[in-house]
């Protein structure tokens, strides 16, 4: 019953369909999005007629070099951390290890990649793909440690750090140089909330954006993206706010779920993993409740909960929990 919301969260249509409450009555925590997204975007303007000005593009990804602490030769700004993905894969090749559990294009970036847990990752060969902090699990490695992982690696070292705003001290982007073999990859909507925008950054040597620019093409953003990350990035108090604001949140939730019987794991401020014996069942359970959870179709016994906008949320998810 739960397989259309194992690929990907975010499937409200599907569900709403399937379980057949109205939009407005829907509680969705199927993703690790920030529910208070950045304001700014609401009263900005854009002309529709004119294409992506290349000179916007080129600020856009100088703003967010110092967002990341890298030189802005070093980022490539893409329509979605997705696609980045995808496009440094068939750009590096293999062989590859990813590492599980973890992001499910992970697996697909580079063919032929093999799976393995964290510990064996350490003496693993060829590139390395994984994300940090983690997901699902939410497992975040300091930065001292993967810098130690870099520097013992003979291959790529790919790190997906969709989920590090939040904790920009875990993040090695600024590690990245030409005589290193390292590439990071960060996202703009999970953070900053508007994961609609369709922005992402690649960070590498030199060689690596060039390549990857000619993959791209010609404007490879919508003027909104450019003009929209831009804003965003400036924003220094609305970022520290929010690095403030979504620990606390994320704390709320754990005593929330530990006061139901569960025990929230991960690091990351914007989504928890709890296990139970039968998630699929409580998946169905908050779903008829029209609350959106993520089960996983390779863990049965997963449920990945985002982090609810407010107080209400909370108390809705926590009723919702306690009426089993």
């Amino acid at each position: 019953m739960t397989e259309s919301w194992t690929w990907h969260g975010g499937g409200l249509e599907a569900a709403k369909r399937h379980f057949g409450a109205s939009e407005g009555d829907w509680l969705d925590l199927s993703t690790g999005i920030n529910p208070h997204g950045w304001p700014g975007a609401a009263d900005m303007a854009f002309d529709w007629q004119r294409l992506p000005d290349t000179g916007a593009l080129a600020r856009l990804e100088a703003i967010a070099a110092r967002y990341f602490g890298v030189d802005a030769h070093h980022v490539c700004a893409v329509p979605g951390t997705e696609i980045g993905l995808r496009l440094v894969g068939t750009l590096v090749g293999g062989p590859a290890h990813h590492i599980v559990p973890g992001y499910r294009t992970h697996g697909a970036m580079i063919a032929g990649s093999i799976a393995i847990d964290w510990p064996a990752a350490q003496n693993a060969t060829g590139n390395l793909i994984l994300a940090n902090p983690n997901n699902p699990d939410g497992r975040a490695v300091d930065a001292d440690a993967m810098r130690d992982l870099l520097a013992r690696r003979a291959g790529w070292l790919l790190v997906d750090e969709a989920f590090a705003d939040g904790t920009p001290a875990l993040g090695i982007a600024a590690s990245v140089a030409d005589a290193r073999r390292l590439i990071v990859f960060r996202s703009f909507g999970k953070f900053f909330g508007l994961a609609g925008v369709r922005l992402g950054f690649v960070i590498a040597p030199r060689a690596v954006v060039a390549a990857l620019r000619e993959r791209l093409g010609a404007w490879p953003l919508s003027a909104a993206a450019i003009a929209i990350g831009i804003a965003a990035y400036a924003d220094a108090e609305w970022i520290a706010a929010t690095r403030q604001r979504l620990p606390q949140a994320a704390k709320a939730l754990d005593t929330m779920l530990v006061r139901q019987g569960y025990r929230p794991t991960g690091e990351c401020p914007l989504f928890r993993l709890i296990e139970t014996e039968d998630a699929d069942a409580l998946f169905e359970r908050l779903a008829r409740q029209a609350i959106l959870t993520r089960p996983f179709a390779d863990n049965p016994r997963w449920l990945r909960i985002g982090l609810p906008a407010d107080a209400d949320a909370l108390a809705r998810l926590e009723a919702a929990l306690g009426d089993g």
